[in-house]
């Protein structure tokens, strides 16, 4: 009787509880919809040479998946609010009940993070090296003859890739002014 006369209820707040937890993919949207208005404003305060050749610019792949974002933001929410809701991971390779293996997801940080810090002073071929080799290790693969000369041989190829086919420099490192 209180709850109605002080106009404080504590079932109004359950409700609430109840139909957040009810719709909780509803903020997987607005992430989506938060992503998509970043990207949108970086593309559209991009500075942009006026001289463009065609008539697809630098613009135009951030603009498509920044719109793209909006529009699956939009769709998800409508059929979350309509009662859609998000199947449970079925697969049969994964076992829900086994807890998660921090151990690896934090050594593949670490890996990630080291190759980040040594990108500058040892270059991308040895960084990026380093990153494959230490991924490789760190998810299972022990061969210690065929792993180093196949994270060689990936880095220096996405290294030749993006530095020269792509026109994307990559700093090279030490040994670039050997090779």
């Amino acid at each position: 009787m209180t709850t109605q006369t002080t106009g404080t209820s504590t079932a109004p707040t359950a409700e609430r509880r109840s139909w957040l937890r009810d719709h909780s993919e509803l903020g997987v949207c607005v992430l989506l919809l938060a992503l998509g208005v970043l990207v949108l404003t970086d593309a559209l305060t991009m500075d942009v040479d006026v001289a463009q050749r065609g008539p697809v610019g630098p613009r135009t792949v951030p603009i498509v998946v920044g719109t793209g974002l909006l529009v699956i933001a939009a769709l998800l929410a409508v059929d979350v609010l309509r009662g859609g809701r998000g199947q449970a991971e079925t697969g049969e390779d994964v076992d829900l009940s086994e807890p998660a293996d921090w151990r690896t997801v934090l050594l593949l940080a670490g890996v990630f993070l080291g190759a980040a810090v040594l990108i500058d002073p040892l270059g991308f071929p040895v960084a990026g090296a380093l990153l494959f080799w230490g991924a490789a290790f760190t998810l299972g693969s022990r061969r210690f003859d065929r792993d180093p000369l196949i994270a060689a041989v990936l880095s220096l190829a996405t290294y030749a890739i993006f530095n020269n086919l792509l026109g994307v420099p990559l700093p090279g490192g030490p040994l670039m002014g050997v090779l």
